[in-house]
């Protein structure tokens, strides 16, 4: 397979896959504020409440619609740009997928438009169970389709048949109660709590500051704020569960998530700063806190934490146990009754698919030399730098929400909207921060599993279709052509919706005995 090929795949698929969860957080948090707000409506009877939720439905909306758009395309380039890879695992991976269609995005697709367009057609409870049938399609769709991802990152539940020469599912429980895949989606789910709930926040501030739509605002950003800390809070723990998950399934993900070159005396240190060096493979000027990470990754204080060279050494050795087993299936390609060849497989699949990281420098494993094992047990070091900078970055954007919404619930408990402008800017300016770090987070989760496709099982070098580099870069121009198009598109729809203000187009009559604030100056 040539190089730039596997490159140029890799690269459209990420920048597709970036671009599609542009839109997938903001639907996930704001599907469920919705509920949120339609129940106090339901529960109170007060128009206002009304208005705020079909303002929000309509923004939910617009991004609803670029969300299907792009995620429909990163599926069927699993046939166009990964056809090997959908042979070679499709029993596994294609069961999750056929079921989040079948469950979760025909659960969307059928309640969506009775959400829109049924508030004057059915009664207030039976609005609210469509929107919470819309809200629970959403979520639903992010689980099947982390489940998958989750596969790819923690393949359990399936096994090789050299028989037909592919992955097939063994235990399809294992593959639905993954707890990578487990902990992926309540960590991505409560990142689109969060990033919704910046969004609500940021607008509901914007209108503040201009003194418009003071008591929509108020409300909206009442909502944003309780949601918003309790998303942030949850975020924290559920990435410090997710970080546990790798201790057991991705220790090379997690090592140069740390930069940790070497296993450390139990409990080690967690490395706040430093300066990954790829050549010397140490980490200079390095800032550590005392057992941290030993606490986070291990739960104990006598546990280690296992380094990138020793990982490099136990690769080694299932890079040699490998190519016992491909010999294996050789034999067995030919002779299917061979009881010794079969033996031998059986001994050591297991570590087949480290046996392939060979096919990069050598056509047959088999004639593999000690150092061109060496060389392909270092590639399965994942680029460390990038790594570490991405996850400092991205915890540090995740502490900053915690304060951001802690303040904003103070702010809207002491009812202090509208005297504390320099928080509402604030807001305003933080609506960008959630997708700057749920894309890094994307980075790491994908990065960190370099260089396997199938974590331990099938490389990405391995795995892409054979296409020609002149059609990949005609799809990349393409596709982003189309997706810069529409999201043009939509950022001008949101922004005009934002101008426009809610449904209504004049101020709410303020309830009886209540006294609506005046609007500071701007």
């Amino acid at each position: 397979m040539d190089a730039g090929v596997v490159d140029l795949s890799r690269l459209q698929f990420a920048l597709t896959a970036l671009y599609h969860f542009l839109f997938v957080p903001l639907t996930l948090g704001l599907s469920f504020m919705l509920v949120i707000m339609e129940s106090i409506y339901v529960m109170t009877g007060r128009e206002i409440w009304r208005q705020v939720t079909r303002f929000w439905g309509k923004i939910f909306g617009i991004n609803f619609v670029l969300g299907v758009a792009t995620g429909l395309t990163m599926e069927f380039q699993f046939g166009t740009n990964w056809s090997y890879f959908s042979h070679y695992a499709g029993d596994i991976f294609g069961a999750p997928l056929a079921i989040e269609g079948l469950m979760a995005f025909f659960l969307e697709a059928t309640f969506v438009g009775l959400m829109f367009f049924g508030w004057d057609r059915l009664s207030k409870l039976g609005h609210l169970f469509v929107t919470f049938l819309v809200a629970l399609g959403t979520n639903l769709s992010a689980l099947w389709i982390l489940i998958a991802n989750g596969w790819m990152q923690n393949p359990v539940g399936a096994t090789f048949n050299p028989d037909t020469m592919r992955m097939e599912v063994s235990d399809f429980g294992a593959v639905l109660f993954n707890p990578v895949a487990q902990a992926k989606f309540v960590h991505t789910v409560s990142a689109g709590y969060v990033a919704a709930s910046v969004v609500v926040l940021g607008v509901s501030a914007f209108y503040l500051l201009k003194g418009r739509w003071i008591e929509f605002a108020r409300r909206s950003m009442v909502v944003a704020a309780a949601f918003g800390l309790a998303s942030s809070l949850s975020v924290v723990v559920l990435g410090d569960e997710s970080g546990y998950a790798l201790t057991d399934n991705q220790k090379m993900k997690l090592a140069a998530i740390e930069a940790a070159w070497h296993t450390q005396e139990s409990p080690a240190g967690l490395t706040l700063l430093g300066m990954p060096d790829t050549v010397a493979r140490t980490t200079r000027y390095s800032v550590e806190v005392p057992w941290v990470l030993g606490l986070i990754a291990t739960r104990s204080v006598d546990k280690e934490v296992t380094g990138m060279s020793e990982l490099v050494l136990k690769a080694q050795e299932r890079i040699a146990s490998g190519v016992k087993a491909y010999a294996a299936v050789e034999v067995l390609k030919t002779d299917p009754s061979n009881v010794a060849a079969r033996a031998q497989f059986e001994a050591h699949k297991r570590d087949l698919g480290y046996a392939l990281l060979l096919k990069r420098q050598l056509a047959d494993p088999r004639a593999a030399t000690p150092q061109q094992i060496e060389a392909a047990a270092w590639d399965t070091v994942p680029s460390v730098p990038l790594m570490f900078w991405s996850f400092r970055a991205m915890a540090v954007i995740g502490f900053l929400m915690i304060a951001l919404f802690a303040t904003a619930f103070v702010v809207a408990s002491r009812r202090k909207h509208l005297t504390t402008r320099w928080f509402l800017r604030l807001c305003v300016i933080a609506i960008p921060l959630p997708w700057v770090a749920i894309e890094l987070g994307w980075v790491v989760a994908e990065m960190g599993r370099q260089p396997w496709a199938i974590e331990g099982v099938l490389p990405t070098f391995l795995a892409a279709s054979s296409l020609t580099r002149s059609a990949l870069w005609t799809t990349i121009i393409g596709f982003t052509a189309l997706y810069g198009t529409l999201a043009v598109i939509e950022i001008r729809l949101i922004l005009a919706a934002i101008k426009h203000g809610p449904v209504e187009d004049q101020e709410p009559t303020p309830e009886p005995g209540r006294i609506v604030a005046l609007p500071l100056a701007a």
